[in-house]
């Protein structure tokens, strides 16, 4: 059996632009990107605290050091500059490796400085 399991989270990521043209995804800092374990292309979920919309989409990187949370496509119709993000990654694994899965959980402060 394999279980879905939260692989890595941005806690609290401020969002910084909303592009609607764009062709989809979020734009995520590089590295953050490298922070959280989360991989370009990689599906995540997006979750919005100031508002309660949730989506799919994927991951592109934005400029390292930019600190950049870009919502593109559709899911700019769901946030706006300014709103707080949760961007959370799962990975299937087995029951055994679930037991000691570790997710990397990085909690974002002011500018989307890591914490």
């Amino acid at each position: 059996m394999n279980l879905t399991m939260l692989k890595a989270k941005l806690h609290r990521a401020v969002v910084t632009q909303c592009d609607l043209h764009y062709e989809g995804s979020i734009s995520i800092d590089k590295d953050l990107l490298a922070r959280s374990g989360i991989l370009p292309n990689e599906q995540v979920d997006v979750l919005n605290i100031n508002n309660g919309e949730r989506f799919t989409t994927y991951a592109i990187e934005a400029p390292a050091g930019s600190r950049m949370i870009g919502i593109n496509g559709a899911g700019a119709r769901k946030a706006q500059a300014g709103d707080l993000v949760i961007i959370i990654a799962y990975a299937q694994m087995s029951a055994a490796e679930a037991e000691s899965h570790e997710p990397r959980v990085v909690l974002m402060g002011e500018g989307n400085e890591p914490l």
